[in-house]
């Protein structure tokens, strides 16, 4: 209950220093590039070396690569028909096809499974979404721009991204079982628990809500896909067809139905790719994701699968 209630109480105070302005203009730039490059690769360094690797891991680093598949092949197809722009089409490919798995993922899975829950929101998290977004979220918003970047440039943004080096030094000390010294450690976790609350006061900074027009119906298509459509694959084929159970198959279920990703929409509005409905996809999604995300936990554990 007080992870709930942190939740909930850093979202309106992110919104209540924004409305006030006690929050610098842009001054969830600092939060951001905090929580992504110190927060999150502590929280790798601290998780990932004690997570037990076996063929099960698979499912969850697989959820934000299904995402941005399915979400090219639904939004190229749909745009087809609807006669939408390219860089509409653009944009939600990449509002809808990232989900907000660290900023609101860790919280709301910390909230629920506590602090173990969140071993497996790290592989969600750093193999899943940071290397797909890096990748083809980058391609993405290229080629709907028109803008070009080299494979190599793209590259060189991954190796030298923090929360990805800490990635891959984690990795390695799980693999060769490389015990960290409990000071260490501790500092890890410290640093870790930053993550929560600034991640949470960022999201709420960055709420807007603006009036409707055009964007009504891609609004509307966007966010049935992201929290509706996509953890209704998700739920079908790990649940039903690779009949697949425990608690980090349940995490990636709720990984796969979080709101669109923030940092994705920043990209795509970076890119001219329809920036007011980057906007609402985010100020609409967040608050509303809460809502699915509940009916999909219940979905879950009650549908007897």
């Amino acid at each position: 209950m007080s992870n709930l209630i942190l939740l909930i109480l850093c979202i309106f105070l992110g919104i209540f220093l924004r409305k006030t302005k006690l929050f610098p203009e842009n001054g969830h730039l600092a939060l951001n590039s905090f929580v992504i490059n110190i927060s999150l690769s502590a929280l790798s360094l601290y998780y990932i070396p004690k997570i037990v690797l076996n063929f099960q891991v698979i499912f969850p680093v697989m959820v934000p690569w299904l995402n941005i598949i399915l979400a090219v092949l639904f939004f190229t197809f749909l745009g087809k028909k609807m006669k939408w722009s390219q860089t509409l089409i653009g944009a939600l490919i990449l509002c809808a096809g990232f989900g907000n798995t660290s900023f609101v993922g860790i919280p709301v899975i910390q909230s629920i499974y506590g602090d173990s829950g969140l071993k497996t929101v790290m592989l969600v998290d750093q193999p899943g979404s940071f290397v797909a977004l890096s990748t083809l979220g980058i391609t993405i918003a290229n080629f709907y721009s028109g803008e070009k970047n080299s494979v190599s440039d793209i590259l060189k943004k991954i190796i030298k991204f923090p929360p990805f080096i800490a990635f891959s030094v984690a990795l390695i000390l799980n693999l060769m079982n490389v015990q960290v010294p409990l000071v260490i450690d501790e500092v890890f976790e410290k640093l870790g628990a930053t993550t929560v609350p600034l991640a949470l006061v960022s999201v709420g900074s960055q709420l807007k809500w603006e009036k409707l027009d055009k964007e009504s119906q891609p609004l509307f298509w966007g966010l049935l896909f992201k929290l509706l459509l996509f953890p209704a694959v998700i739920f079908i084929l790990y649940f039903i067809v690779l009949k697949q159970k425990g608690e980090m198959i349940e995490i990636a279920l709720l990984e796969a139905a979080m709101a669109p990703m923030i940092t994705a929409a920043i990209i795509a509005s970076a890119h001219q790719l329809e920036p007011k409905l980057c906007n609402l996809m985010i100020g609409v999604g967040v608050p509303l994701s809460l809502l699915t995300l509940s009916l999909w936990y219940l979905v879950m554990k009650y549908s007897g699968l």
